[in-house]
């Protein structure tokens, strides 16, 4: 069967450069985290790579991208317009793109298939993306059921600064019944330590790094949730977002859908502070040395 990874990066500045940490050079020939999820889908089975981003990036992020790529990986890319919306709602004066939701539901007439969520600027690593596709081989006949790639909290903290998590709850060892989003924490005497609650909490906790496996089907159901949350908009709401966590997990509640909880033993990490450039490429010159990826990805 076929399967899709969608890679949101619309949330990437429209100025390339330095200044843009979720696209600093990490690995030997100037690859970026996205080149490494690329890699880690394909040999995991995902045949096809859809990218949403923004009209105002798309030809310097193809650049980007392209550059480190063979010419047999598939690509695709869906533009996130901010003027993408159901009538009769407007966007007014509004700037801010509408969330991830809106990013998913952009592509509905690009994926026909199971398909993967990850976002540009995580490392997910190989294993998470193994145990993805497997789960996406039975999902095809399972419109009713949502994977969660979860990641051990103590494998997803940064060394530089507190952050956000989403904290899975659980109805048994593998159905999840809630994600409640977390902030500041920190690591603590080398344990995940919630400051705002001011308490340890368990390193093998799950937590969410908005890592998806959905049946296609999530396209009409975010499609008749869209014209819902526009409607529930303050006037002169301009930050609110039409969020894919949220939205799932209002499905959940009405029990359309059921969420598996899927478990990577994986070290995420990412660009949450510009200090964490440097624990980056530390990890992927380690991982080039031990062999688990090529010096030459593609």
């Amino acid at each position: 069967m076929k399967k899709t990874l969608l890679i949101m990066a619309a949330g990437i500045g429209s100025r390339f450069g330095g200044s843009v940490k979720q696209i600093e050079p990490i690995g030997p020939n100037g690859e970026i985290i996205i080149h490494y999820s690329i890699f880690d889908a394909l040999k995991a089975g995902f045949d096809k790579i859809v990218f949403v981003i923004r009209k105002d990036i798309e030809a310097d992020f193809k650049k980007l991208v392209e550059n480190n790529l063979t010419k047999n990986v598939k690509l695709e890319y869906v533009i996130q317009d901010i003027n993408d919306i159901p009538k009769p709602y407007k966007v007014g004066e509004r700037t801010k793109p509408w969330g991830t939701a809106q990013a998913v539901l952009a592509c509905k007439n690009t994926i026909n298939e199971p398909f993967a969520v990850i976002n540009a600027d995580d490392f997910y690593g190989k294993e998470s993306f193994e145990i993805a596709s497997n789960y996406l081989e039975k999902l095809e006949k399972k419109e009713d059921r949502v994977g969660l790639l979860s990641f051990k909290i103590q494998n997803t903290l940064s060394e530089n600064g507190g952050v956000t998590r989403g904290i899975v709850r659980l109805k048994d060892s593998n159905q999840v019944s809630g994600i409640d989003e977390t902030s500041n924490i920190i690591k603590k005497d080398n344990l995940p330590f919630i400051e705002d609650e001011n308490k340890y909490i368990d390193g093998e906790t799950p937590v969410s790094m908005n890592f998806w496996c959905l049946h296609q089907n999530i396209f009409d159901d975010l499609e008749k949730a869209f014209p819902q949350f526009l409607s529930e908009l303050e006037v002169g709401d301009l930050k609110k977002e039409f969020l894919l966590p949220i939205e799932i997990d209002k499905l959940l509640k009405k029990d359309k859908i059921k969420i598996d909880l899927l478990t990577s033993n994986e070290k995420w990490f990412g660009v949450t502070f510009k200090e964490d450039i440097s624990t980056a490429k530390t990890n992927i010159k380690l991982a080039v040395e031990s062999g688990k990826y090529p010096k030459n990805l593609f």
